[in-house]
């Protein structure tokens, strides 16, 4: 796995603000769950994940350049 540089990492956080809306559309983990879940970011690590409460409570991360979510434009923070 290849972990971005410093700059990728502000992006995403400035992108991925705490109370940002996302819905999961691949991840790569035998307990992911199901595309299509939503959930609520909380953070970004020093590695690019996205940290996120799902709303079935999972609390699996969306690992940088593995999974892939994306930001529920119709729902307001």
């Amino acid at each position: 796995m290849k972990f971005p540089n410093k700059e990728r990492v502000e992006l995403l956080r400035r992108q991925y603000t705490a109370g940002t809306r996302v819905e999961l559309l691949r991840m790569e983990d035998m307990q992911a769950p199901p595309a299509g879940t939503k959930g609520t970011v909380y953070g970004v690590d020093d590695t690019g994940s996205i940290l996120v409460h799902w709303d079935n409570g999972s609390g699996l991360n969306v690992i940088y350049g593995v999974d892939r979510c994306q930001i529920c434009r119709n729902e307001g923070k």
